[in-house]
């Protein structure tokens, strides 16, 4: 049975990034960015579909490079909008109504593991609303962006991180949307846009390598993060302790 839908998102511009390629198009350990985001979401059983938001302007060559990576997945290309929140809208109308839930991931979110997945889903259920986020370690500054002084110090007690994937009530996020225009400000992500109609949104303690790839020292930081993983799942596990090993001593 199908528990949720997942949008990603990957129309955005990626100004910061720099280079000739954005920045879910690019390669990571042989693989690129939007896949390792997508693929542990359309590989569930779980989920009835994955829409993947692309730029008018990127979907031939989108589908010239990377077609054959959709033949057998269980995606679909949905043309992005001008801002984010339109191309969220664009996939959330095609999502049917009999699923019951539905994922935003951000297509440059490549490190997310499914029991991160399945903790926040199980939240959403429980709750109606829930995302993965990490609390704030470091002290942080307000900074007069014209001088590059800082203005003042914003206590971090209580001022979490927020991650994707954020899952709602389908009909939750739905509604959201369609009174997204009567919505005062900048919405920054989903779970804000759910705050601001009057729903909370549950914290999942998320994960400091489920970061976006917003500079190429992520994406380095990201291969190193991917390679420590091939290495741990490639060492065979040591003997418990006490436990019988063939090239012990006695």
């Amino acid at each position: 049975m199908s528990r949720f839908a997942v949008i990603i998102p990957a129309a955005g511009r990626s100004s910061r990034f720099g280079g000739l390629e954005k920045k879910p198009f690019v390669t990571l350990d042989g693989r690129p960015v939007w896949q390792r985001a997508a693929e542990p979401f359309w590989s569930r059983p779980d989920v009835s579909r994955v829409y993947l938001v692309l730029a008018k302007e990127d979907r031939d060559d989108f589908r010239r490079r990377f077609g054959h990576l959709l033949a057998f997945a269980n995606a679909e290309i949905v043309e992005g909008g001008a801002e984010r929140f339109e191309s969220v809208a664009n996939a959330l109308a095609l999502v049917p109504e009999d699923v019951p839930f539905v994922a935003v991931h951000d297509a440059v979110r490549p490190l997310v593991t499914g029991a991160l997945v399945d903790a926040v889903l199980c939240a959403a259920e429980e709750h109606g609303a829930a995302m993965p986020a990490v609390a704030v370690a470091d002290t942080l500054k307000q900074v007069d962006p014209a001088t590059n002084r800082i203005t003042g110090t914003v206590p971090r007690a209580g001022v979490w991180q927020a991650q994707t994937p954020q899952i709602f009530r389908r009909d939750w996020l739905a509604a959201a949307y369609a009174r997204r225009g009567g919505i005062a400000g900048a919405i920054t992500d989903d779970a804000q846009l759910l705050e601001a109609i009057g729903h909370s949104v549950v914290v999942v303690p998320g994960s400091a390598t489920n970061f976006k790839i917003t500079t190429k020292d992520d994406l380095e930081l990201a291969d190193a993060v991917l390679k420590a993983r091939a290495a741990r799942t490639a060492s065979p596990p040591r003997p418990a302790s006490g436990a019988f090993d063939d090239d012990a001593k006695w």
